[in-house]
């Protein structure tokens, strides 16, 4: 293994690890949407590991075509670019749209009273919420969620901005296994940050009573997306 591509390796751990810290759209969306959703662990893993490999991917495969062929780099940071910006737009309009169908199961949700007259002239209250009619009906069908989906679509189209300029072009140079490696490695830098920035919050977070906020949590966590999306499109984060 040459000299240039032991500094490749190093580079892209390194630069894997820091891009990923440095931006907030890789690990908020997972913690807010699996502590809203209540996803076990196992389920919290493998949709990161799959939206972090498609975030990867997509951008190998761009770098990839884009050397083959030959394109000038500049056009395939072009190309990147716009492919941010839609992810950041995207984020913005799914944590929007979160935010809004949250408050309004919010709102649903919210306990009232019925007063109830009887024959012999007693009255009695009781308090309930609109939900309560349904959670029998429900409770035994399978629910299908299309977050993950949704998360999953937003990061096939986030770029790795690092990865094509930094270390794929440099480490075409030198030779093909050395341009696997290199990503390889960038791609576990990237993905294994971002399992454990995930992992460690949520731990942290079941520390903190948020029983009374439970109905709140679709809400929170859509503004909370919807406030990435927006330090990601506009303040560059």
């Amino acid at each position: 293994m040459s000299q240039e591509i032991s500094i490749l390796l190093a580079t892209a751990a390194f630069v894997g690890f820091i891009h990923t810290i440095l931006g907030p759209d890789h690990y908020i969306p997972f913690i807010v949407m699996s502590k809203a959703r209540k996803w076990t662990t196992n389920k919290t893993i493998w949709v990161t590991i799959a939206c972090g490999v498609g975030h990867v991917l997509s951008s190998v495969a761009i770098g990839g075509i884009g050397i083959a062929l030959g394109v000038a780099l500049k056009k395939l940071e072009y190309i990147e670019s716009f492919r941010g910006d839609i992810a950041g737009w995207l984020l913005i309009a799914f944590g929007l749209g979160y935010f809004v169908w949250g408050v309004k199961k919010a709102i649903r949700n919210k306990p009232h009273s019925h007063d109830h007259f009887h024959q012999d002239g007693s009255l009695h209250s009781h308090l309930h919420s609109h939900a309560e009619s349904h959670i029998h009906v429900h409770e035994s069908e399978k629910k299908v969620s299309i977050t993950p989906w949704v998360l999953f679509t937003i990061f096939i189209f986030g770029p790795c901005e690092t990865l094509i300029p930094i270390l794929m072009y440099p480490a075409a140079k030198e030779n093909v296994l050395g341009l696997i490696l290199v990503t390889a490695v960038f791609a576990f830098a990237t993905i294994g940050t971002m399992l454990s920035i995930i992992l460690v919050s949520l731990k942290g977070i079941n520390f903190i009573p948020l029983e009374k906020f439970e109905k709140y949590m679709h809400a929170s966590a859509g503004f909370i997306i919807l406030l990435c999306g927006v330090s990601i499109q506009f303040l560059g984060l």
